[in-house]
């Protein structure tokens, strides 16, 4: 094994280590207001009111991992405290309410600190302090209902999550690659993206200042429904195969095939035009470079059949076609297989 492969497998045993947390956070009327109060809206927490709470450590802590001086918040009481001490920075986590997945979000900063939580969220009469605190590096809504993350996780559909949980494993691991959840965290370990302290100098031609913060791309985002739920139902379809996914400098993959036909790397789409096309192409060819294992094909999976200038703009290059078809089934328009044999030597190539 290579230096490379080394770190290609590093990578990924960092990012399988994910835990996956569970938190229901919109189901009593305290709970909405304390999402109204740091979830729908930034925090300013250099602001005295929030800072004066703070050790000199965590608001270091906090201003290297959200440099605006801004962020989202949520929290747990002492009640979770043996939980919450296993999550750190990168885990992911689940708002639930109501039935269904609100949001998704990434842990920050993490610390126990009730000053600062009674801060952010005053407790009522009678009500109980947060006693720890996180923010969130990465936050984004969805609505999901509980019956398709039930699937993902192996509970069965009727399970409600009534409290807080902290998933590690392969459950966690089933739950965060089912959603094609790609965090900020795993992307920095992998080397395709720059941690976000960091500073890059830049030619002064190219920009008005010295130096900018390097942001993350428009793909590297931390969950995208629609591609996940296509990746999910063309996964059930696999026989004899594993699928998983691989992260690389290059980014995560959708999926990694390893079949009769060897191993394929699969790119998801939610929309067929040509710039999403060209789009899959492109990160089809850019993971390839960085694949554990040799590549025997490469494919576009889409929700539709495309129109005809994309097609050809995958056959050109050996990549196959897979589109959902009316009846949920799917459909392999494949690519010659001497334009692939041709292809093959450059996909595999370091």
């Amino acid at each position: 094994m290579g230096m490379a492969d080394t770190a290609r497998e590093s990578a990924d045993v960092d990012r399988f280590d994910t835990r996956l947390l569970i938190s229901p956070a919109f189901g009593s009327p305290d709970a909405r207001q304390h999402w109204a109060d740091t979830l729908d809206r930034s925090v300013h927490f250099s602001d005295a009111r929030y800072a004066g709470h703070l050790s000199a450590d965590q608001l270091r802590l906090l201003h290297t991992l959200h440099p605006d001086g801004t962020a989202r918040f949520w929290g747990a009481t002492p009640g979770h405290d043996a939980k919450m001490a296993r999550v750190i920075t990168g885990d992911v986590v689940l708002f639930t309410g109501k039935n269904r997945v609100r949001a998704v979000g990434e842990v920050g900063a993490l610390f126990r600190n009730r000053a600062f939580a009674d801060a952010l969220w005053p407790p009522g009469p009678g009500g109980k302090s947060w006693h720890t605190v996180y923010s969130l590096r990465e936050f984004q809504l969805t609505d999901m209902p509980y019956e398709e993350l039930n699937a993902l996780l192996s509970y069965k559909a009727d399970f409600k999550y009534p409290g807080q949980l902290v998933l590690s494993g392969e459950r966690a691991r089933a739950g965060i690659d089912g959603l094609l959840i790609t965090t900020r965290t795993s992307l920095e370990k992998a080397g395709a993206a720059t941690p976000v302290a960091t500073v890059r100098s830049m030619p002064v031609e190219q920009q008005h200042t010295h130096s900018v913060a390097v942001r993350l791309g428009e793909r590297q985002m931390l969950f995208q429904r629609r591609e996940a739920a296509l990746v999910t139902a063309y996964r059930a379809t696999l026989a004899n195969a594993q699928a998983e996914r691989f992260s690389s400098p290059a980014g995560i993959c959708d999926l990694y095939v390893n079949g009769p036909m060897g191993h394929e790397i699969i790119e998801a789409k939610s929309r067929v035009e040509h710039n999403w096309i060209r789009a899959a192409l492109a990160q089809l060819l850019d993971y390839a470079r960085h694949a554990p294992h040799p590549v025997m094909r490469l494919s576009a999976l889409l929700p539709d059949r495309p129109a005809q200038e994309g097609l050809n703009l995958l056959h050109h290059y050996g990549v196959d076609s897979i589109h959902r078809e009316e009846d949920g089934s799917f459909h392999r328009l494949a690519a010659p297989e001497a334009r692939r044999r041709a292809m093959r030597e450059l996909w595999s190539s370091r």
